[in-house]
């Protein structure tokens, strides 16, 4: 697997441990990373399927309104 070396604030990180209750600075910023892809994945999962709902409501015969 590839690596990237990066420099980040230190104070971030060390919160980032604490929070995490994870002694390495570099399994924290993993953590974290692997979080934020988890967390917009399930976010494209829920919205996936709320734009599939709406479609198949707006594609449906709508009623004849008023009158």
């Amino acid at each position: 697997m590839a690596q990237v070396s990066i420099s980040l604030d230190a104070e971030l990180v060390v919160e980032v441990m604490v929070l995490a209750g994870i002694g390495s600075p570099q399994d924290a910023v993993e953590a974290v990373v692997r979080d934020y892809i988890a967390r917009g994945h399930r976010t494209e999962t829920r919205t996936e399927f709320t734009d599939r709902n709406l479609r198949e409501v707006d594609a449906k015969p709508q009623e004849p309104q008023g009158g």
